[in-house]
């Protein structure tokens, strides 16, 4: 049953995931929002999850399966190193440390 509900999540948040770089344009933005607005939802799902309000099946549906997909490690190390190809150095460093800085924030808030 775990399968299938990753599964489920992975489906929505890859779509959602997909949604975003269509309307974005497939530019950066699309990935910063997709990482920030996904660590947001992951920091709030897991302080669900640990604090005994979200049941294990919804945590493997959003935190693993929907957040899992949703968020894109690896188009945001694409892009990064793409930025530094292309000596975009300010941008690179705009972007990498904008996201990281962020998304950490966000999920300290949410689980501190």
């Amino acid at each position: 049953m775990n399968f299938l509900l990753v599964a489920l999540g992975g489906f929505l948040g890859s779509t959602l995931r997909y949604y975003i770089s269509i309307k974005t344009n497939k530019r950066l933005i699309g990935t910063w929002i997709a990482n920030i607005t996904g660590s947001f939802l992951l920091a709030f799902v897991a302080k669900l999850h640990m604090d005994g309000i979200l049941s294990e099946s919804l945590w493997i549906l959003l935190g693993i399966g929907f957040c899992g997909s949703y968020t894109t490690f690896s188009t945001f190390g694409n892009e990064s190193l793409q930025l530094m190809i292309d000596k975009k150095y300010r941008s690179a460093i705009i972007y990498i440390s904008s996201t990281i800085m962020i998304s950490f924030i966000i999920v300290a808030m949410i689980l501190l």
